[in-house]
């Protein structure tokens, strides 16, 4: 599994959620603020979380404007060459406090999966895929705020010279939630992605982790996070 090292600068494209920081783009050249301890905290610890192997993890470039210090990864669940689930997680910090959160962090996700047809008719499909994400949330004991998102369900049928391939649907989490500050005024965040990464297993038709599962893994420790 690859170290979930995300970088804090360039821009992330498909998550728009948060305001703009009002920032002048003027002044790129100005030198980078100070990283907070309390955002470097939940960098590392979030470098150090441990999780299930079958959810693979890689760093991606983190969105510019929505909050003054941002970290990403992107992840996917996978089944040889397929992808049976994949998304992002964004932690984004403002030091100042974000009326919209009610707190100084925030954790933005998009998670997408293929269904099967049987289940892409269920008319309950949009609430049991929130009751996921707030389930994995509390199965680890987590607190946390403000949670707001969109359940989407597509269809995809095609056409002439594709008309050999079967209908297809899919399933798109996109949601934001704060998390609850603990001491030193950082939240939890290893344990928030590890519940992110239950989630992906669930779309995914995995089954739950066993509690003390020693096939996780720690995520490896790379470069410094930095302000963008």
């Amino acid at each position: 599994m690859a170290a979930a090292q995300g970088r804090l600068s360039d821009g992330a494209g498909g998550m728009d959620e948060g305001k703009d920081t009002g920032e002048d783009e003027g002044h790129a050249g100005s030198a980078a603020p100070p990283v907070p301890p309390a955002f470097r905290a939940a960098v590392d610890a979030l470098r150090g979380a441990r999780l299930r192997p079958q959810v693979e993890v890689e760093p991606t470039p983190a969105p510019q404007r929505l909050a003054p210090f941002a970290y990403a990864v992107e992840a996917a669940v996978v089944d040889g060459e397929q992808d049976l689930a994949d998304g992002r997680l964004v932690l984004l910090h403002d030091p100042a406090g974000h009326e919209a959160w009610h707190g100084t962090f925030r954790l933005v996700t998009l998670v997408r999966a293929e269904l099967e047809p049987e289940m892409a008719a269920d008319p309950l499909l949009p609430d049991v895929c929130w009751a996921w994400l707030t389930g994995a949330l509390q199965a680890r004991g987590l607190s946390y705020g403000e949670p707001s998102g969109t359940v989407t369900r597509a269809s995809s049928h095609y056409f002439g010279g594709l008309s050999a391939r079967p209908a297809a649907s899919q399933i798109e989490i996109r949601a934001s939630w704060t998390p609850r500050e603990g001491r030193a005024g950082v939240p939890d965040t290893a344990a928030h992605l590890a519940s992110w990464c239950d989630l992906l297993a669930q779309v995914a038709g995995l089954p739950p982790a066993a509690p003390g599962d020693a096939s996780v893994v720690t995520l490896p420790q790379r470069r410094d996070p930095q302000a963008r």
